[in-house]
């Protein structure tokens, strides 16, 4: 072996055992007894307080990187990702400069990336008015689905759809097999709702109502069921579509559902005025939302959990004013979703299986990466050391993204990361943290059906 983990405590599809897991060429190729005792050119022995867990598979991920390097980039979104044991991001098709709309703006995208990448990347493509056709070009070139808006998505490079047209989108994914994911807010409920303005949180929560999110996602379920098409709902905030969701399913129509650690972690009640840090749309809601939120993964209602890392500078969230108006919506957490997620968990009485089945296997499943998302024989060798009863408190500048931002700041959270491997090389730890900058990146742009 290449590498050898001894671990009394490691998650593999058995749940939480002791085993011995070795590693040849980037690959899990033994899973034996803790007694095994596999002998390898590099040993790591796990203590009695330490978890192995797969690399954590996040989907959900705006880089920015061309166009709005100044909010985030490949190099410092990766090494935040590789620090909080996410070993595989999906990157939106957003918020960069070309959209990831046609294959040429693929091709900016992964040039941009090329070299800079500390964990594996994949790329979604977008779906806007006017690109119908691009569409089977972008599946074919590799990206994992396609993204769409049906209201404004916030930056204008980017139109939504209306109804029809993302009918038309759905009928032509579907004749090739992929994936459509979907932000999911009714246009016209939005348009009709109060307008977001000032400091006061309980304004800018009327702006974004539940009914908008409903009325989207009941629209959605009945396209889909009507083309046969399979669409994954993006950052679901209400609980009140949880038992239209659930029927849908029962009824057979193809539908995934995702939440993010903010609508698990935080309460509109404890957001203060002028915290723009904490606005993102859809938002979050109350706190007995956030517990039927909470039932629907407990259920399986909900599948996985993903950061929707979506951050900018600390001008575009207007952190002087406090203006939830004109402030950009996106939390920054990539780093920290899985102590995030870990803390409320353990509360409510999850185990550490559940969140890895959350953040780690469905994720993966999800986007059809089939060597991630678990520690099993023939997969990726992507995993980390997570000490779950560590604590830390959250320091906003000792994060790896650009910007010192995130509603997580001066949070107490449980659990940390303390070592992570991508293809059986550490690239997150204490021996190899303070080299990481002259060091080679070693992610790879990862293409849909390669992976």
């Amino acid at each position: 072996m290449d590498l050898a983990f001894h671990a009394p405590r490691v998650i593999t599809a058995a749940g939480e055992v002791a085993r011995c897991v070795g590693v040849r060429d980037g690959r899990v190729v033994a899973i034996e007894p803790l007694d095994a005792a596999l002998e390898a050119t590099h040993v790591v022995r796990l203590g009695p307080d330490e978890v192995l867990l797969p690399g954590l598979v996040d989907s959900h991920v705006h880089v920015n990187d061309p166009g709005r390097t100044e909010w985030e980039g490949f190099a410092t979104a990766t090494r935040a990702a590789a620090a909080g044991g996410v070993t595989t991001i999906i990157d939106m098709p957003l918020n960069s400069i070309p959209p990831t709309v046609d294959v040429a703006a693929l091709e900016v995208k992964r040039k941009t990336a090329q070299g800079q990448c500390h964990v594996d990347v994949g790329f979604w493509g977008g779906a806007v008015p006017g690109n119908l056709s691009d569409l089977r070009e972008l599946h074919d070139a590799g990206v994992f689905g396609f993204k769409c808006f049906l209201l404004h998505s916030g930056v204008d490079e980017f139109p939504h759809l209306e109804p029809d047209e993302l009918a038309d989108a759905l009928r032509e994914v579907r004749s090739f097999g992929a994936l459509m994911i979907v932000h999911a807010e009714d246009s016209h409920a939005i348009d009709r709702a109060p307008h977001a303005h000032g400091e006061r949180y309980t304004d800018f929560l009327s702006s974004r109502p539940r009914g908008a999110e409903n009325l989207a996602i009941a629209q959605v379920i009945e396209l889909a069921r009507w083309t046969g098409c399979r669409v994954h709902i993006l950052h679901l905030s209400s609980s009140d579509a949880l038992p239209m969701i659930a029927s849908a399913r029962r009824d057979g129509v193809a539908l995934t559902v995702e939440t993010c650690p903010h609508y698990l972690s935080f309460s509109a009640e404890e957001i203060r005025d002028g915290a723009t840090e904490f606005k993102c749309c859809p938002p979050i809601r109350e706190a007995a939302n956030r517990e039927l939120i909470w039932d629907g993964l407990r259920e399986g209602t909900i599948d996985c959990v993903v950061s929707d890392h979506s951050p900018c500078t600390p001008e575009l969230k207007r952190l002087d004013t406090g203006d939830f108006g004109t402030a950009w919506g996106g939390v920054a957490s990539l780093q920290l979703g899985l102590p995030a997620v870990w803390t409320e968990a353990r509360k409510r009485g999850f185990a550490l299986t559940d969140v890895v089945e959350w953040m780690a296997r469905r994720p993966a499943e999800q986007a059809g990466l089939m060597r991630k998302g678990q520690i099993a024989l023939g997969h990726d060798a992507d995993v980390s050391v997570f000490a779950p009863d560590d604590a830390f408190v959250v320091d906003a500048a000792a994060l790896h993204h650009r910007n010192p931002v995130t509603p997580y700041a001066g949070r107490a959270l449980a659990g940390v990361v303390r070592r992570t491997w991508l293809g059986g090389v550490e690239i997150h730890g204490p021996d190899v943290d303070q080299d990481i900058e002259g060091a080679a990146p070693r992610g790879r742009l990862l293409r849909r059906g390669a992976a």
